[in-house]
């Protein structure tokens, strides 16, 4: 199945031998290899550029973000890895205000009966 083109679609021999003709009367027989060439070059260059663009998105696909220090300081830790071990134990506050005398001993409760 052939697909169309654009403009191309109704492009047949005697379009394209029109086109020719027309061309080297406007540029010569001279300049003719010259063109051919300068396009050549250029469709080549392009060719390069995108596969060149190409293999930069694909790179960077499939490279992972490294994380910033602001990022790695809040990122949750892991449960049951050696950086849990290492954190300090919790601290113990007395169990009245500092500087007030400790309550009193409450007697023993008596079970009712």
């Amino acid at each position: 199945m052939i697909l169309p083109v654009a403009f191309i679609e109704g492009l047949g021999g005697p379009e394209l031998m029109m086109v020719l003709f027309i061309v080297l009367l406007l540029f010569g027989a001279n300049r003719l290899p010259e063109l051919a060439r300068g396009l050549g070059k250029s469709v080549r260059e392009f060719k390069k550029a995108t596969s060149g663009v190409e293999e930069e998105f694909r790179n960077a696909m499939e490279e992972k973000p490294e994380p910033s220090e602001e990022a790695k300081r809040f990122a949750p830790r892991p449960v049951g890895t050696q950086a849990q071990t290492e954190s300090p134990p919790p601290r113990k506050f007395p169990p009245y205000p500092p500087g007030s005398p400790p309550p009193a001993a409450e007697p023993p409760s008596e079970p009712q009966a």
